[in-house]
This record gives C-alpha cells, structure tokens and sequence, in this order.
C-alpha cells in the first residue's frame, strides 16, 4: 500500500514514512511533579493515534514513553512540598498512568524511568568524553556542541534564537564553566538533599538531554523511525539529544521528527510556569473519556489552539450521535479514516469523515476505534471516571 506521509520537522515538509516492519517510536514523557494537563494529553493522544494506525497497516509496534524523574524541576517542586522526590514521582507517574488508560491510550512498550536508566547514562558520557565530545569543568560534564556537525538541523534556528529559547527551557547559558554559551550539561554535582549516584568524574545526577538520548539507544538501538513529542522541546531538548546519540553511535537518532504544537489557554501556551493548566482528571471527573478523548481531536497536531470548554459539550453531543448511528461493519468509513490517518495524520479529517457516515445512517465502529474512541456505553464507577465496559 502506498507509504503514511507526515511532516518532518528536521526537514521542513511532508514527507513519505517508510518504518522497518518493527516500527521503533520513541516519545519524550512527563516530568512528574504535577498532574496531566491537556498539553500532555493532546501529546499522547496524536502518539496513540499514529500507534494505532501503524498496527491497523501490519506493523509491530515497540512505543517508548520516557519518564524524566531526575530533573531540577522536580526535585524544586519536592523539595517544595517536603516530599521524597521517588514518593512525588510515583503518585504523578500513577495518575498519569490512569489518566491516559482513562482516554484509551495505548499503553507504552516500554515507560523507563531516569533514575533507573543511571548505569546506561554513565555508559553515554563516558563514551561522549573518550571521543572528545564532551569536556570536564568544574565539577560538571558538558556536551560540546561546536564538534557536532548535527547540532542544529533539527530547529534550524540561529545561535542568537537559540539562546533565547534555552534560556526558557531552564538552560544556563551565563555558566562561566561552559566552554560555549550553548554547551550543555551531562553530568553535575548534586545538593545534599538532591540524588545522587558515583561516577568517575564526581559523584552527583545527569542533565536532561543525555537521560533521553541514552534511554531511546538502549531500549530502541541507534536509530529509532519516529520520535518526537510536544513542539517546545525541539530545541534545546531534542536538539541535544540527537546531537548527543550521534556522537555515540555515529548514526541519525531518528529517521523522522514528529512534534505536537502547543495548546494555549485564553491566548496563552498552557504551561506549567505560567500556573494556566487544565488538568485531565479534572475533567475526567464530569465527563465521560471518550468525550474528552473527542474535545482534542478537532485540532490537527500541527496547528496550536485555545481550549474553551464548550468543546466538552459539542464532543459529548457528537458522541452521541456516533453512538447511536448503525451498528454495521462501517467499511467505507473504516477506509475514509485510514485515508485521512496516512495523509500526515489529518484527525480533524478522519472526524468528519464519521460524522458525514453518521449523517448517512452508515457504521462507524471500526472507524471510531481507530482513532481510539470507544463507542460502547460511558459507565461510571461513582467518582465520574468510567468503569465496566472500558
């Protein structure tokens, strides 16, 4: 059959996907100190989608969702709330686990963990400081990204832009012990009330980039076929991370760059930082899953968009209607949806490709599955979440 078509950020267009038979997807997960906003979920929902459309076409899928549990941001928000870092992480990562099984994700191949990935990162730096990619300054490891010939190709953006925008994602760009403004940290000592694991040039916890690229290599190989995740972490994040798995590997970390625009909340991006989140749970307690799941499928993965919640109410009714529409084996919409799904993941044109079908008194299940919508009845077990037949 003719080949998916995505659009590939290092390239810049659509481009046809051409996976080996085992598709190999590699996502960048939560940092678990707070719950599941809908940023997360559009995320993982574009993610699932693709997943589910990759089984549909014959493919084994080996899907890793990462979860980055050593991190400055949430060590700060433990230290906060007087609470083990590992305690925070397990009760976000479980509501986090809950909330995407609750939309009808898929669950991941493979979910590492940073903290469990320490062995594996250590192999990374020390390997990235053999071959003279990475250089010692203080008490810390950096990444040297002028001997990368690949730092850069993914966001295409200048040095100065690229300051700029490290400077939001938490890099520190004034650190007198960087050889280059835009070296990054793979390694630095810890606080005494922070992780902190032995190594050879010090004892103290990995950067960021480097827990990413090391846990894609050794659960996915060199080369993964897709990865990606939201659009705010093509640079510095994956930038550095694919720059970095190249120097250890000598291969691309990823055949094709898929990344999920933003979701904004009264005009802006919703984000952590700026307190303006809406949280899954919170809406999972009123409204049925599937309801929700239907709210962020309006919107292609590449355009940004304001929630309103009156989207709750215009999904519920178009729930309805797919609910009530026949039960027939639905072929025609069935391959009206894998058109739109091929043709760089157009969800919004696969929705509509359903609604025209409803209209039309035809079957809609195996398509509405697809795009993981579960069109039995919503069943609550008190709280609000569903039960029973989900």
């Amino acid at each position: 059959m003719p080949p998916m078509r995505f659009y590939d950020t290092a390239r810049c267009e659509v481009v046809p996907f051409r996976p080996d038979r085992m598709v190999r997807l590699y996502t960048c997960g939560i940092t678990p100190y707070d719950a599941t906003h809908l940023g997360h979920a559009c995320t993982y929902i574009t993610f699932d989608i693709l997943q589910r459309r990759l089984i549909d076409r014959g493919h084994p899928v080996r899907y890793v969702r990462n979860i980055t549990d050593v991190d400055d941001d949430m060590l700060a928000a433990a230290r906060r709330r007087g609470v083990h870092h590992l305690d925070l992480a397990f009760s976000v990562t479980r509501r986090f686990d809950e909330d995407m099984a609750a939309l009808g994700n898929l669950a991941p191949w493979a979910e590492p963990r940073a903290s469990g990935a320490i062995p594996a990162i250590r192999r990374f730096i020390h390997e990235l400081l053999d071959g003279g990619w990475a250089y010692r300054s203080g008490d810390a490891v950096f990444f040297d990204v002028s001997r990368s010939d690949v730092f850069g190709s993914l966001s295409h953006l200048s040095e100065s832009e690229m300051r700029v925008r490290g400077a939001e994602m938490g890099e520190e760009l004034e650190d007198v012990r960087r050889r280059g403004p835009l070296d990054t940290v793979l390694w630095k000592s810890s606080a005494v009330d922070e992780p902190a694991w032995d190594a050879p040039w010090g004892r103290g916890r990995p950067g960021w980039h480097v827990e990413c690229a090391a846990m894609a290599v050794s659960h996915l190989g060199p080369t993964v076929d897709l990865h990606g995740g939201g659009s705010d972490l093509v640079h510095p994040h994956h930038e550095c991370s694919a720059a970095m798995a190249s120097a250890v590997t000598g291969e691309p970390l990823s055949r094709h760059w898929m990344h999920q625009a933003m979701v904004r909340n009264q005009g802006e991006k919703m984000s952590k930082s700026l307190g303006n989140l809406v949280f899954v749970s919170d809406l999972l307690a009123a409204t049925d899953p599937m309801a929700v799941r239907l709210s962020l499928l309006e919107n292609h993965y590449r355009t940004s968009w304001d929630w309103d919640p009156n989207l709750l109410s215009v999904a519920t009714e178009r729930l309805d209607r797919w609910r009530s529409a026949s039960d027939g084996d639905g072929a025609q919409s069935l391959g009206a949806v894998r058109d739109a799904l091929d043709s760089d993941l157009d969800v919004p044109a696969a929705v509509a490709t359903i609604d025209e079908a409803v209209a039309e008194g035809r079957g809609v299940v195996q398509a509405a599955r697809l795009l993981g919508v579960d069109l039995t009845d919503w069943v609550t077990n008190g709280s609000g979440r569903g039960s029973g037949d989900r």
